[in-house]
């Protein structure tokens, strides 16, 4: 007897494609009852709650090296779906670049969850603690599709998941380093990542916000990038407040104005654990102490505050 997918009570079939394309074809062939699969943390808590059914159908992409690992590119890193999030804390390319997106990782989960999942499943979750600080790096995400290799920066993604061509599969990260030195001019990078829960560790965020840019020896900023996210939000650059401080110098009347366009433009959902108001006010708050802190006179380029 043949079983339709999908059928209840039953295990779905794990499928193992020997290399990306075939992985493509796979996902086309079974539509929805298809689901690519590596780490599965996101997915496993997803069914066991109820919130997406079990698919007919496992991709397994564990044994596709072409997806995994972190290489050095011409003056870019690019990060395969695959590499696990623990793996990332402890790469130093990643460190000494874009450290904002190490310090958010770390922040992901417990150490037993970071040594299962994927920064490729946390991107594709749209909603994943590491989308703010791969935001302000203006991060490009590198997809497979069954005939061809596009490119879309993960900006545009997250405002159009659907554009682009058919059935992909995430295939890279890349991170530019000119965008890690934000701004191009003379001076030292500034920047932070802030993720607020309802405890310090192994929660869900309430909000995660990121900032970059470079603060010049006139004392202004240049370059300025602002992310926020946080629960089921997807998180989003805020341009209008970033338009406030470009080129303008971190003071209490600048930082009234950034508070009140990080609260004006930022759009986060409500839910059992905090409205969206309280969340407004708590991405606007943590930017602007944010760039408060990274603009004292003080400060060294690379430091970092120790943990709240």
């Amino acid at each position: 007897m043949v079983m339709a997918f999908g059928t209840p009570g039953r295990d779905p079939e794990v499928l193992r494609p020997r290399d990306p394309a075939e992985a493509c074809r796979m996902k086309a062939a079974l539509g929805a009852e298809g689901v690519f699969v590596a780490g599965g943390t996101l997915l496993r808590t997803q069914w066991e709650s109820g919130a997406a059914k079990m698919p007919g159908a496992l991709i397994d992409l564990t044994a596709l090296p072409a997806l995994d690992g972190i290489a050095e590119e011409a003056g870019a890193l690019v990060i395969g779906p695959l590499v696990r999030l623990s793996d990332l804390v402890r790469s130093e390319p990643v460190a000494a670049g874009f450290p904002l997106l190490a310090e958010a990782v770390r922040r992901i989960g417990a150490p037993s969850i970071r040594n299962l999942a994927t920064i490729g499943g946390n991107v594709a979750s749209r909603t994943g603690d590491a989308l703010t600080a791969l935001l302000v790096y203006d991060a490009e995400l590198i997809w497979r599709t069954e005939r061809r290799t596009e490119t879309m920066r993960l900006e545009d993604w997250l405002a159009d998941p659907g554009a682009g061509e058919g059935f992909r599969l995430l295939a890279g990260i890349r991170l530019k380093r000119a965008g890690a030195a934000a701004g191009g001019r003379a001076g030292r990078i500034a920047g932070g990542f802030r993720k607020l829960g309802r405890r310090e560790a192994f929660i869900p965020a309430l909000v995660t916000v990121a900032v970059l840019g470079r603060l010049t020896e006139d004392g202004t900023l240049a370059g300025v990038r602002v992310a926020a996210g946080g629960g089921s939000a997807v998180p989003s650059r805020l341009r209008a407040a970033e338009a406030v401080i470009e080129g303008a110098r971190v003071s209490p009347e600048t930082l009234v104005r950034l508070g009140e366009a990080v609260a004006g433009e930022y759009r986060p959902a409500s839910d059992a654990f905090a409205g969206a108001e309280y969340r407004r006010r708590a991405a606007a708050n943590l930017i602007a102490a944010e760039w408060f802190t990274l603009c004292a006179p003080d400060r060294k380029e690379g430091e970092h505050d120790p943990d709240p």
